[in-house]
């Protein structure tokens, strides 16, 4: 029997942090799905479809791998996808709290919807999307937290003058 997971998250940008997740699920699992969100509420850098191209650039190489953005409740996406657990990953003790609230609320409403925590390598514990962001917005080296093409949708976008100060 085919075991799917779903990742979730705005991805905004995907980082280093985030693929290191996906190929460490992607061995355990025999399908990942990169669940895009929308979320506008978050007000996103890149539209969602520039998103879903990072994320699938930055995957080329994992083969059990599928993108796909999404809006509405998370649950009813991962049964549409007919998901088998969602991963979440944990950088630090500050994470876990948010996350276990998530993983209840999950549950609640999917009840065979198993919640997966996975840590990510120790070189990347500290990168978040945010952090990226706002180093790349003052032109410092994003090299070793993103993928290149990343970087350069980074780098163009802030060139671009879209991002402001």
């Amino acid at each position: 029997m085919s075991k799917t997971i779903l990742y979730p998250g705005t991805f905004d940008p995907i980082t280093n942090g985030h693929t290191d997740l996906v190929m460490r699920a992607a061995r355990l699992f025999d399908e990942v799905i990169v669940a895009v969100a929308e979320n506008p509420g978050k007000g996103p850098l890149f539209s969602i479809e520039e998103r879903e191209e990072m994320v699938r650039q930055a995957l080329a190489e994992v083969t059990n791998v599928q993108v796909v953005g999404f809006s509405g409740l998370l649950v009813d996406f991962a049964a549409k996808h007919q998901a088998d657990a969602l991963l979440r990953g944990i950088r630090a003790v500050s994470d876990f709290e948010y996350e276990f609230q998530l993983a209840n609320m999950n549950r609640r409403l999917a009840p065979d919807l198993e919640s997966v925590f996975l840590t990510p390598d120790e070189t990347n514990t500290f990168i978040s999307s945010t952090l990226v962001r706002e180093v790349a917005r003052y032109g410092g080296d994003i090299s070793d937290f993103v993928h290149p093409y990343v970087a350069a949708c980074l780098r163009q976008k802030f060139s671009d003058g879209e991002a402001g100060d």
